[in-house]
């Protein structure tokens, strides 16, 4: 009972402290104390460290970096050994940026190294207490973005015209390689995209994803494109249009991208190099910087890659029994005989071997054992979307088909016209 009456006698010296009139007196000012600003970084906070902050130098080696920041040897080796699929030492790439953190005392020796491998990804090693090496990735936030424009000399210009990531121009082309002739585009033709950019920390650009939409108005005739995948197992995804038609072929259009045809397939053709005379010329010519990576058109075998007479060195191969390419005047071949090779890969590069007065790849095509034009050729298509697939693709793609259409391109004011064409 004793302790109840303590609990109300506090409670009623509580109350009566309340109804006292305060006492005046003079209080000092609060200061406030500032806390100091924690920056945080790749998970460490680095007010703890010496922040060394560079990029990989010519000359620069794993190694000899760690020694000069003070790290033991037996350290570095333990690096190089045990975890060389984590880190590979030898694969340390110039102009690569990394960090050092070093120990805030007169030793100033490295605590955590970090090597950034791309903007995204970046590799750990830890020298604290027993070593240990891993890699992470930073946040990412995603922004989807819209973009459009009407082309009035080419598509890279187009788009890089609206500050858009380059790789954009080379994800379009790769969508319609197969259905558009790129190096034929007309002024007026038209595109729309939908894409997402990636940032770090809400500021950094970090680089586009694949375009998940598409809309090419070329000639006049429209050209959708919708980024589906059909194989959650494999992580396959192909691009279709708006009747769930694969927008792949068989075959690309063209063996290297962002090219111009210097010389068709002609039968009739007088060529200068042999005084001008009517030689048949059975290919069509790519004209390109020397250097340009050749792309095999279709999945196939190499059957030949050597050099001869005025092939200059060429790749020849067989996709099945109805078709056969064939590239030459390389520079250098990049596959060998007997190889498979896959739609896109690059099997050599643009030279001026053999009989050439220029640099350019002539790509030959073959059907049924005779040479034709590829140009000409109603080539085979890839397998449409599944049946079963198909009710679901296509309510998939409308909300993204409806965003398109809504995408309006720019067009002047009258008034402007006039006042220019005055």
């Amino acid at each position: 009972m004793q302790k109840y009456w303590g609990v109300i006698l506090s409670v009623v010296l509580l109350a009566s402290c309340k109804e006292e009139k305060p006492v005046e007196k003079e209080v000092a000012a609060l200061v406030p104390i500032e806390k100091p600003v924690v920056v945080k970084h790749f998970g460490f906070d680095l007010n703890q460290f010496t922040v060394v902050n560079d990029t990989v130098r010519r000359g620069d080696s794993f190694g000899e970096l760690m020694i000069q920041s003070k790290v033991e040897y037996p350290k570095i080796a333990e690096i190089s050994q045990k975890y060389k699929d984590t880190f590979d030492v030898r694969k340390f790439n110039v102009g690569k940026p990394y960090l050092i953190l070093k120990s805030k005392d007169t030793a100033e020796t490295a605590q955590v190294f970090i090597y950034q491998n791309d903007p995204i990804n970046y590799t750990v090693i830890d020298f604290r207490d027993s070593v240990v090496a891993y890699r992470k990735k930073q946040k990412v936030k995603y922004v989807e973005r819209e973009a459009y424009g009407v082309i009035e000399t080419s598509l890279s210009e187009a788009i890089l015209q609206q500050g858009i990531d380059y790789n954009v121009t080379n994800n379009l082309s790769d969508i319609y390689a197969w259905s558009i002739d790129f190096f034929r585009l007309q002024k007026g033709d038209k595109f729309k995209v939908i894409y997402k950019e990636k940032y770090i920390n809400d500021s950094i650009y970090a680089g586009a994803e694949p375009i998940e939409a598409a809309y090419f108005e070329h000639e006049g005739e429209p050209f959708y494109a919708f980024a589906y995948k059909t194989d959650s197992l494999k992580n396959i995804t192909d691009y279709y249009d708006d009747t769930a038609k694969n927008l792949r072929r068989a075959f690309l259009k063209a063996p290297v991208k962002f090219s111009r045809i210097s010389s068709r397939y002609n039968l009739n053709r007088r060529i200068a190099y042999y005084g001008n005379r009517v030689r048949p010329h059975r290919g069509t010519d790519y004209a390109a910087p020397i250097g340009t990576p050749i792309l095999a058109t279709a999945n196939g075998t190499v059957i030949e890659s050597t050099r001869r007479g005025g092939n200059g060195n060429y790749v020849k191969i067989r996709h099945n029994g109805t078709y056969t390419t064939q590239y030459l005047h390389m520079r250098k071949q990049n596959v060998r005989k007997g190889q498979f090779v896959k739609q896109g890969d690059v099997i050599g590069w643009v030279g001026m071997t053999g009989n050439t007065s220029g640099p350019h790849v002539c790509y030959r095509f073959w059907k049924n054992g005779r040479q034709v034009d590829p140009l000409r050729e109603k080539l085979p298509s890839a397998e449409p979307i599944a049946d079963s697939l198909k009710e679901g693709y296509l309510d998939f793609i409308s909300p993204l088909k409806g965003q398109l259409d809504c995408m309006e391109f720019y067009e002047q004011p009258e008034e402007q016209l006039i006042t220019e064409n005055n």
